[in-house]
């Protein structure tokens, strides 16, 4: 459905690349899942143009018809509608799935967007940032430190988050799952929830995995060892050169795109919601794209 609106525009996989993937690293664009048939995207749809509009270019809203263009749809995993996604500087950074109140809807955006002004009022300060923990300390140490500060603050989702992250860079990938089962109905919807089950489960692809040294063994013996391809790509993307693992992925679904039901492409957008590096990210998605579209 065109929109009259210039913060409101249709995504199609003909301008994806454009509009959404290099656009983003200027303007931030906000994804909107969506269907003719789905009632709450009816109710949503609404406040989300009001909030482009009251935002005044701060970010574009675009809409996907998930019934038009199905294979957008799969590339970004949606599984039920309405799914919203922030993209900035080409990557995906926060989202949450079915209809949301005004009030979250502000909320949620002021996350990662300045407030829109608003006449009468004066734009709250920024919080003041919070002291960060040695660098030199290590993952088994925050775990520490992460469990004394839950018991003195058990409210804080975030520290929650924080630990889980923390259990499954000390290896401790049984304690990382109980504790994601353990959380809060509330906290589960955060985003960073779906980051750290991405990483459980490559943590577990690698738990019976042959070492790295083996899977180049195979891959110069057969370059279409397509198994030891996904696994180098993941001990890579774990370990210290995750570029090359993405590389391993890439490689995958450019040569045999539909393995183990288009798992290249799945790889790739788990690496993506873990990765900090935005350019690598960027840079990487839009190849992906390429040879998607």
């Amino acid at each position: 459905m065109p929109q009259p609106d210039t913060h409101v525009f249709d995504i199609t996989r003909d301008n994806f690349e454009k509009d959404v993937l290099q656009a983003s690293v200027k303007t931030p664009v906000l994804m909107d899942f969506w269907a003719e048939w789905c009632g709450p995207c009816k109710a949503l749809g609404p406040l989300l143009e009001k909030m482009a509009e009251a935002w005044q270019g701060a970010f574009r809203l675009g809409k996907v018809d998930v019934d038009k263009e199905q294979e957008l749809a799969g590339v970004f995993g949606i599984r039920s509608i309405p799914t919203v996604m922030l993209i900035k500087d080409g990557k995906p950074v926060d989202g949450f799935a079915g209809a949301l109140p005004e009030g979250q809807l502000r909320e949620f955006l002021s996350k990662h967007l300045p407030a829109p002004a608003i006449a009468g009022t004066e734009a709250a300060p920024p919080p003041e940032p919070t002291a960060s923990p040695e660098r030199q300390e290590s993952p088994a140490q925050a775990v520490e430190r992460l469990r004394r500060e839950i018991g003195e603050q058990p409210d804080q989702p975030a520290l929650q988050l924080d630990l889980i992250q923390a259990l499954l860079q000390s290896g401790q990938a049984d304690a990382a799952e109980k504790a994601l089962d353990d959380l809060p109905a509330e906290v589960r919807a955060d985003a960073r929830v779906d980051v750290l089950r991405n990483q459980l489960e490559l943590a577990r692809t690698l738990a019976d995995a042959p070492s790295i040294d083996t899977l180049q063994q195979r891959i110069e013996t057969d370059a279409d060892d397509w198994v030891a391809r996904d696994l180098l790509g993941v001990h890579l993307l774990l370990g210290k050169d995750p570029q090359a693992g993405l590389e391993q992925f890439l490689y995958i679904l450019e040569h045999h795109r539909d393995w183990q039901d288009g798992q290249a492409r799945k790889r790739l957008l788990a690496a993506f919601s873990m990765l900090d590096d935005a350019a690598l990210v960027g840079r990487y998605r839009r190849r992906m794209a390429s040879l998607l579209f």
